[in-house]
């Protein structure tokens, strides 16, 4: 019989673990992006589209059926299009929650893009962190479907970030140091909500449910319409990505019976 303490230890170092690997994947893709500079634009448009597979097969097979068993499913909804729609208000008010319009800035405000580029950073990975620890307050293997859906979003993410940077004129140790220190924001946010969650007995329900709307918002409002945009055979191979994350990460969260 494991006790209170033991369980809470296990689920404290998976945690950890599950943010830790993804944050290296993350900066291992950031040391290949810098090495491959012709094929780096390729590598983020196949790999965003497998992200927002992944972010909709969280959201739809993992995060609201443990929302729906933690409390009212009409309720948990209204908190779905409360996440939705707040990230839509921050993203049309805070010009710094998505960077994949950052080129759009004149050349001359290099520094100022590089402030708001991080700073988007690290407001976006707190927000991952928020998502996370709220799923390891249900279960471990939530928590870690959960952590996959993030990373494989959160990858592909970081090679732009780490392009933008570079083509603002950082060094490759500067953009590799700012990757690790904004990369802490994941794991401080998560370990705040779990602590605060076991000791406060936080709403999982509702943060499940919010964290849905969040992930349904950056597929379907940021990353699917840019599938449309493409010439029509870059965006058959994005539409076959898209699809491939949600089958993979779906059958991974049936796999383990989340």
């Amino acid at each position: 019989m494991i006790s209170w303490y033991d369980r809470t230890n296990m689920t404290l170092v998976a945690l950890i673990i599950s943010i830790l690997v993804g944050s290296a994947l993350s900066f291992i893709g950031g040391l290949l992006l810098l090495r491959v500079k012709k094929r780096r634009d390729l590598a983020i448009l196949l790999t965003l589209p497998f992200g927002a597979g992944a972010l909709l097969a969280a959201a739809f097979f993992d995060l609201l059926p443990e929302a729906f068993e933690l409390g009212e499913p009409r309720e948990l909804l209204l908190w779905t299009l409360g996440g939705f729609t707040f990230f839509f208000v921050l993203e049309r008010c805070a010009s710094w929650f998505h960077h994949h319009h950052e080129h759009e800035l004149k050349a001359h405000q290099n520094v100022q893009q590089r402030r708001l580029i991080i700073i988007g950073d690290i407001m976006h990975n707190a927000i991952d962190g928020l998502a996370i620890g709220a799923a390891f307050l249900v279960s471990i293997p939530t928590g870690v479907i959960t952590a996959i859906a993030v990373s494989a979003h959160e990858i592909p993410k970081e090679l732009g970030t780490f392009a933008l940077l570079l083509s603002r004129g950082w060094k490759n140790k500067t953009v590799l140091l700012a990757n690790v220190a904004t990369a802490l924001a994941t794991i401080i946010t998560a370990l705040f909500v779990y602590f605060l969650g076991t000791d406060a007995h936080l709403p999982v329900g509702p943060l499940l449910a919010l964290t849905a709307g969040f992930f349904i918002y950056v597929a379907a409002s940021d990353i699917i319409p840019d599938i449309h945009e493409q010439p029509r055979r870059m965006g058959t191979i994005q539409a076959a990505m898209l699809v491939g994350g949600i089958a993979l990460v779906g059958y991974v969260i049936t796999l383990l019976g989340v």
